[in-house]
């Protein structure tokens, strides 16, 4: 079993930036493939940012690359989104994913809201 804890949203201005953050339990949190995925207003879940199997490539959603960035730290059993240049329509529910091959394990989800 993981358990993954998001913290890190809030309200930010548009043009602004904020970084999420997702500590996992379990002892072989380097083996997991890590990922972020949001779902905005009455919108679908939707993949956001991922790491690679191998943990050496990442993945982005069209709409954030080049403004956001996932990266982890395997000695902290954490994994961050910096999200950069925000935009109203980042507004939405982040969630933390980790694949534990075939096992998906959820966060509960931190609120990020992009005022404009």
């Amino acid at each position: 079993q993981v358990q993954l804890v998001e913290s890190g949203g809030g309200l930010v201005q548009a043009g602004g930036s904020l970084r999420l953050s997702c500590a996992a339990s379990g002892r072989t949190f380097s083996t997991y493939r890590m990922g972020w995925s949001r779902q905005r207003p009455g919108k679908e879940r939707e993949f956001v940012a991922a790491f690679s199997w191998s943990g050496v490539n990442t993945y982005y959603a069209d709409s954030v690359k080049g403004r956001f960035t996932i990266s982890r730290d395997n000695a902290k059993n954490t994994v961050y989104l910096q999200m950069n240049s925000l935009k109203a329509e980042d507004t939405a529910v982040y969630y933390c994913n980790a694949d534990d091959r075939g096992r998906i394990y959820w966060g509960q989800g931190t609120q990020v809201t992009v005022s404009s």
